[in-house]
């Protein structure tokens, strides 16, 4: 798909979503996956703006080792001033080592980078002047964000350091899409703890990605299923993320009306999860419009 049509077609997707009720659409960033990478959420993102009027504009995963801190926090605050203040920026530091290397960055220093770019973005964005290196002349970030003093942060992280660097910046934590409950209470235990050792207050924010496939019709849900198993199991076999559950049920909610809400109220009572990023809107095999009509009865359900 050419970025023309990816930038029409989500944006064609951000209206519907927001017509149907969500609150926020998310996009996350990936390279050199071929005709499914996307290298500038904030691109796409912006396309989207111009399709819709109120829902949040939002990113899994911006990834800020590979960029310039001052130019990472300009794009992000035209896109703000574009969307008049709808960004909410999910960072990330990329775990691919093909890409880590792509962009010249050394695994070993990807989270120190990732901390001094974020820091710089936020000083940035408070209007003072920033240099980055002691000899070179101060500068001000124009525009700054609409939102003040910036947009909402949460971070996406995998593993025990992300999550412990995660807990001591007092950000909000964004999980992977496909670990499973029992995993997600110890991860977000060690990130309260690490908030709580670095003397900051825990984030109320407690965001949980999953895959939700709404229908009443029982042959197109254990297709739904059997396909989802299926790339789960493409994916356990790649290595990459090693340790995620292969067993749909861990990461994804698939059923009917009844079945979905008591899941969602599960993840509510459980994990105290106050958002709820709902993923897949492709699935191999998978009628659009099936996907479609599940996104809209999910948006039905009336949860925030």
């Amino acid at each position: 798909m050419t970025g023309r049509a990816l930038a029409q077609e989500l944006g064609a997707q951000g209206a519907k979503a927001e017509s149907w009720g969500y609150e926020s659409f998310w996009l996350p960033e990936n390279h050199f996956t071929g005709e499914g990478a996307i290298p500038e959420p904030l691109m796409l993102l912006g396309a989207v703006a111009s399709h819709t009027e109120r829902i949040k504009l939002a990113t899994t995963s911006f990834l800020l080792p590979q960029r310039h801190p001052l130019q990472a926090a300009e794009q992000v605050a035209v896109l703000d001033q574009m969307s008049n203040g709808r960004v909410i920026l999910g960072v990330g530091r990329g775990f691919q080592p093909a890409m880590l290397s792509a962009f010249s960055v050394e695994a070993k220093e990807k989270r120190k980078i990732f901390e001094w770019c974020l820091s710089s973005m936020i000083k940035a964005w408070s209007g003072e002047a920033v240099a980055l290196e002691e000899d070179i002349e101060p500068v001000v970030l124009a525009p700054l964000p609409v939102q003040t003093p910036h947009p909402p942060i949460w971070v996406a992280a995998f593993g025990p350091k992300a999550l412990a660097q995660a807990g001591r910046l007092g950000l909000p934590y964004l999980a992977s899409p496909m670990e499973p409950l029992d995993r997600l209470k110890e991860n977000f235990a060690k990130h309260r703890n690490a908030c709580k050792e670095a003397g900051v207050q825990p984030p109320k924010e407690i965001p949980i990605m999953r895959t939700v496939f709404l229908s009443d019709n029982r042959p197109l849900i254990e297709s739904v299923r059997e396909r989802l198993e299926a790339q789960a199991r493409e994916i356990a076999q790649s290595g990459v993320r090693a340790g995620l559950s292969g067993a749909v049920e861990d990461w994804a909610i698939i059923g009917d009306a009844a079945y979905v809400k008591d899941q969602i109220a599960r993840y509510c009572e459980e994990l105290g999860m106050s958002h709820l990023v709902v993923t897949r809107l492709r699935i191999p095999g998978i009628d659009h419009s099936d996907l479609e009509e599940s996104m809209r009865r999910v948006a039905e359900l009336g949860l925030s």
